[in-house]
């Protein structure tokens, strides 16, 4: 069965209220995730702007539990979680390590693939902006090839690491990329993750309008288009079989990166690069499908 809006709660488990930016790609993430998840869900965040965006001492904008960890152990206190629920015979909750791509794939990585390792039954999530956008937006391993940030102002030389890859090669039993321009598709991965005894990876786009150099009012439409130029594919790999879940159109790349500030330092040469490596990866001639 195919879900729609209609079938969504309308309960909103995760804001209104918060404290993030207009239009900001995390807090958007964060609202379409928790319609999957649902009430009986437990959070683990390590600092990052979600951390602090979503609440401090004794306010908070879940409407769930919320641990605000250290930025190295997000994905080790979730496993702590579950333990500690699975000792008392608990299992309808979900324990999810919410990270951004800092937490995720750079400091916080070695908890991370240890949780996979282990095989933790905890869903983590990494809200990907592209950036340290906590601490004034520099590179991280999840920065693309090309893109300015605080501290590279000539562009990023390395190209982005593929976190889905090296989850996979883990072991695990179910990956799957997402963006907050396509919500349904989000919510259907994460509840398909939520409905497995064993560890889970969602990895989701998250505009974010100041280190991406965009309109506040952007970050959902400049998230499609990064789906629908190739460049941010939507698939899943459920007990090694590997699906896409939306097939792009296909515009040119260029459309993407030409409302970014992060990229106004490309040349027409660059450009070509990435639409040529866009090409080969979908198996694609030059202008045809």
């Amino acid at each position: 069965m195919t879900l729609s809006i209609k079938d969504l709660p309308q309960e909103d488990l995760f804001g209104p209220g918060n404290a993030g930016c207009r239009g900001c790609g995390a807090a958007i993430a964060g609202r379409q995730a928790m319609k999957a998840l649902g009430p009986r869900t437990i959070v683990s965040i390590p600092a990052s702007c979600m951390a602090t965006l979503s609440g401090s001492n004794q306010r908070t904008a879940w409407q769930v539990p919320f641990y605000h960890t250290l930025f190295e152990i997000a994905p080790a206190v979730a496993a702590g979680i579950r333990a500690a629920l699975d000792a008392q015979g608990i299992r309808d909750v979900n324990v999810v390590s919410w990270a951004g791509d800092a937490g995720t794939a750079d400091i916080g990585f070695q908890s991370l693939s240890g949780a996979a390792e282990r095989n933790d039954a905890i869903i983590h999530v990494c809200y990907d902006n592209e950036m340290y956008m906590n601490t004034n937006g520099q590179t991280g391993s999840q920065t693309p090839l090309y893109a300015i940030t605080s501290n590279q102002r000539k562009g990023k030389q390395t190209c982005k690491k593929d976190m889905l890859a090296i989850m996979l090669a883990h072991g695990i039993g179910y990956a799957a990329s997402a963006s907050i321009s396509h919500p349904l598709d989000l919510i259907a991965k994460l509840k398909k993750a939520a409905a497995r005894r064993s560890f889970s990876y969602v990895h989701i786009l998250t505009p974010c309008y100041r280190g991406w150099g965009i309109p506040t009012d952007q970050s959902v439409a400049v998230a499609r288009k990064a789906v629908e130029c190739g460049l941010w594919e939507l698939y899943e790999v459920e007990d090694g079989v590997r699906r896409r879940t939306y097939e792009p159109s296909f515009i040119p790349v260029a459309e993407y990166l030409a409302p970014q500030g992060r990229f106004k330092n490309l040349t027409a040469d660059k450009i070509q690069e990435m639409q040529d490596a866009v090409n080969r990866y979908y198996h694609r001639e030059e202008g045809k499908a």
